[in-house]
């Protein structure tokens, strides 16, 4: 008796599902035992052992030892970041937040605007000592709780901001911040203070004990919005009161790096224009 095709396993169903089990562990830096991202995705067991074995030979994913997690491996990473840098965008924006970075004395990021998601691309370390927080590049903002997401969509309608996070989800409080909105309009109180101040505050929202203050990155040329800068730290030492005080120098820093939209070609927006799909 013929084998029955197994649904979703064409070359574009492989494809799909390959690409969510990267999606899926740059989620868990921890790494997931096989069932785990089986159930994750949907498919049998089989099916993902087969994809994951196919990831471990090119490099992609590794096993931490026989029958534990999979995890991925730097050479994911190491692609976005060779395509930013041979672009000669984390070159160019550098010295502009190990500047602001060494002035604030905490974390300094920057995103950049690819179609609806925020790409954290680059960053700068100001805490010399203490607590430091430090997450890797290459992360996706949560829109609706991380300070960088509520200063974009703060450019943006109410209807276009809840539609894009009712898109990409809610971020539960269990896994950010004890803070995190939870509905459209706990998201609509927020972007009405950040349109007034014209920067985003978050506190505990993103991650516990943690604060954050964002800022829409703006091409100089015509105001279109490229990305975010933002600045974060404990909120022991990133008070409100601290954060008020930071706010001239980071939008100081947007304006500067809103100045090298052109020469980077950063991922642009503009209403009544298609967005690119890719940012080069």
């Amino acid at each position: 008796m013929p084998r029955t095709k197994e649904k979703g396993a064409g070359p574009d169903g492989i494809l799909k599902r390959t690409l969510r089990i990267l999606e899926i562990l740059s989620n868990h830096p921890g790494g997931m035992p096989f069932y785990e991202v089986a159930d994750a995705i949907k498919i049998p067991r089989s099916a993902t052992h087969r994809l994951l074995a196919s990831l471990v030979e090119e490099g992609y994913v590794r096993q931490e030892r026989d029958f534990g997690s999979y995890v991925l491996t730097a050479k994911v990473a190491s692609l976005g970041l060779r395509y930013l840098q041979a672009h000669g965008i984390t070159d160019l924006m550098q010295p502009v937040l190990d500047r602001l970075a060494q002035d604030c004395g905490e974390l300094v990021r920057v995103t950049i605007l690819d179609e609806d998601r925020l790409i954290f691309v680059a960053k700068a370390q100001g805490a010399r000592g203490g607590l430091r927080y430090d997450p890797d590049a290459g992360q996706e903002a949560r829109l609706s709780c991380s300070s960088s997401g509520l200063a974009w969509l703060s450019t943006k309608s109410d209807e276009e901001a809840i539609a894009l996070i009712e898109k990409q989800g809610y971020g539960s409080r269990e896994e950010y911040g004890p803070n995190a909105p939870q509905t459209a309009q706990a998201v609509r109180r927020r972007l009405r203070e950040a349109r007034l101040l014209g920067y985003a505050v978050t506190q505990q929202t993103f991650s516990q004990w943690m604060n954050a203050i964002a800022t829409p990155i703006r091409a100089s040329l015509d105001g279109r919005v490229t990305g975010t800068i933002s600045i974060a730290g404990p909120f022991i030492r990133l008070t409100e009161e601290r954060m008020q005080q930071l706010a001239p120098l980071l939008v100081a820093a947007a304006q500067e790096l809103g100045q090298l939209g052109p020469t980077v070609r950063l991922p642009v927006e503009k209403p009544g224009e298609p967005r690119p799909n890719i940012f080069v």
